[in-house]
């Protein structure tokens, strides 16, 4: 595998990270993860926009512009000869002391990236997760990617342990988001997800969807629901750069709606998945879509 460090293409020998980065011993930094369809970057302006949001939010002077990061990005994907995963990229505070407040304006900030093989996960688009509810017992500010990610971590091995495949956080009752997606749910026809603001992370996949919907007519509320509401929503999804739309069929055991993925879910990952560089056909036949190159 190659990876990149601070301007520097470098194989798993070459590649170190030291002990003293603040990354490491703080969790003090920010990350995106960008998926890769038929060797293309896929929402690549978004994600490296939210990236420099998300460092300037915690004060880390990046210097890198986003074609810098694009440019980087797409030098991984070829030297690994990626066709279908995701690259990672990671901004670190930098080098210095173990001490809690910011170094000096001599330490520069640490850039690491890689590009990982990573397929589709089909059978559970098409078959559907269980999730389960935890309690959100983390910080107030979601909206950013840090690296601080415990209580997500522990919320997925939660799920994970009662053989869901996903967490879903619940705080003072509401609905918030998954352990590492967005959760939506549809009532009547209405799909409903929680607003943007410092209590989720304002997903790329989750904006892609959220315009998927308007285009193909379905009515938007973002606006926060309960846990007692999201069990007797008619149909309910997450999303990520890597579940995309995935639906869920149990919440805490018991069945949403009938049971199986519905029919709006459908039609938005058909819908997902026609404006791919890769489309592959997602749902029931007569939604299937063509293998062909998007338009």
């Amino acid at each position: 595998m190659i990876y990149f460090k601070n301007g520097e293409y470098l194989d798993e020998q070459q590649m170190n990270v030291s002990v003293n980065d603040r990354g490491y011993v703080f969790g003090d930094g920010v990350y995106e993860v960008i998926k890769v369809y038929d060797g293309a970057l896929y929402t690549v302006e978004e994600h490296l926009e939210r990236l420099l949001e998300s460092a300037e939010k915690i004060r880390i002077p990046l210097s890198y512009t986003i074609e810098q990061l694009k440019d980087l990005s797409k030098q991984l994907v070829e030297a690994n000869q990626l066709t279908i995963g995701h690259v990672y990229l990671q901004v670190t505070r930098g080098v210095a002391p173990r001490a809690h407040q910011f170094p000096g304006s001599d330490v520069e900030p640490v850039v690491i990236g890689y590009a990982v093989n990573n397929p589709r996960p089909i059978e559970q688009f098409e078959m559907g997760a269980a999730m389960k509810s935890v309690d959100d017992m983390r910080w107030l500010r979601c909206d950013i990617k840090s690296l601080n990610l415990l209580g997500n971590v522990l919320a997925k091995q939660e799920a994970f342990e009662s053989d869901c495949q996903e967490a879903l956080f619940v705080r003072d009752g509401v609905v918030r988001e998954g352990s590492s997606s967005n959760a939506f749910g549809i009532k009547e026809g209405v799909l409903y997800t929680h607003p943007a603001n410092n209590f989720i992370l304002n997903g790329i996949t989750r904006r892609v969807v959220l315009q998927l919907a308007r285009d193909l007519d379905i009515p938007v509320v973002e606006q926060a629901f309960t846990l007692e509401e999201a069990l007797v929503m008619d149909e309910f999804f997450f999303t990520s750069t890597n579940s995309e739309i995935t639906p869920v069929i149990t919440l805490d055991g018991k069945q949403i709606g009938n049971g199986v993925p519905g029919l709006l879910t459908r039609k938005l990952q058909s819908a997902f998945s026609r404006q791919l560089p890769m489309p592959i056909a997602v749902g029931h036949a007569e939604e299937r879509v063509s293998n062909g190159s998007a338009s």
